[in-house]
């Protein structure tokens, strides 16, 4: 794949979207391998947390790319469009958590990605947006559903209604990102949070972003119904037998994942 660097090690898989010459821009051919490379983490029992980047220092994603879009016919638009809308989708199901490390800019589908992880941590010189209106169409890959579930429908509407383009500590203070940082903190900053995350039970981890994401879109009864299947599913593992031997002998458990 020319388009997505893929690699992982230590359970942790790491996306690369290189078009670094267009800003990361997602043109047809890089959605497609996105899919690939997501349906491919997904199955993969050995990946515990999911981190996305941009190659080089200067974009994470500018979006859409614009160049190709104009070349397009409107078929071909609507074919990118859904392509655009299952890549981010399929990120945003991962059964493992996701980190993007928005290294530069994040506009248009570029932030709508960085919207699908479960995670945003980003550098202090990036700038973000969902800048859309401003080309005369609307967010087309989740960012009129997941902005205003993170930060408020009337806020979402003057971010999307203006186009208006946030700085990194702008974006943290509406609680788009978890954390700013400098370039060369960002790869390490977001390792250390997987590592938090993978030290605990695997298992558990997946069943609880599973409640957690299933449950937000609900009343609260059934979201709690949603919360015990899922406690369900961590009980009969060998992790939380696991667990509590560890206790009992003062010693840090080791979680297989079973």
């Amino acid at each position: 794949m020319k388009n997505i660097i893929y690699r992982k090690k230590n359970h942790i898989a790491y996306i690369t979207i290189s078009r670094e010459q267009v800003l990361n821009c997602f043109n047809y051919e890089t959605l497609i391998q996105l899919q690939q490379v997501t349906e491919e983490i997904h199955l993969d029992s050995d990946i515990q947390v999911v981190i996305i980047t941009g190659a080089g220092t200067k974009a994470f994603s500018a979006g859409a790319d614009l160049k190709e879009r104009k070349t397009l016919t409107d078929t071909e638009v609507r074919r990118n469009v859904k392509a655009i809308q299952e890549s981010f989708n399929k990120i945003a199901k991962l059964p493992q958590p996701t980190i993007a490390a928005v290294n530069g800019y994040a506009f248009g589908g570029g932030f709508e990605l960085m919207l699908a992880c479960d995670f945003a941590i980003a550098v202090t010189e990036a700038k973000m947006g969902l800048t859309e209106t401003s080309w005369a169409i609307i967010p087309g890959a989740g960012g009129t559903q997941r902005l205003p579930r993170l930060v408020g429908e009337m806020r979402a509407k003057e971010l999307i209604f203006t186009a208006k383009k946030l700085t990194a500590v702008e974006a943290m203070e509406l609680g788009i990102l978890l954390k700013v940082v400098e370039q060369d903190e960002l790869m390490e900053t977001c390792e250390e949070l997987a590592f938090k995350i993978i030290k605990n039970g695997p298992i558990a981890i997946k069943q609880a972003k599973f409640a957690i994401s299933q449950g937000m879109n609900t009343d609260l009864h059934t979201g709690l119904e949603i919360e015990a299947i899922a406690y369900e599913q961590t009980i009969p593992t060998e992790d939380r037998m696991e667990a509590l031997l560890a206790f009992s002998e003062k010693r840090a458990p080791n979680f297989k994942g079973r």
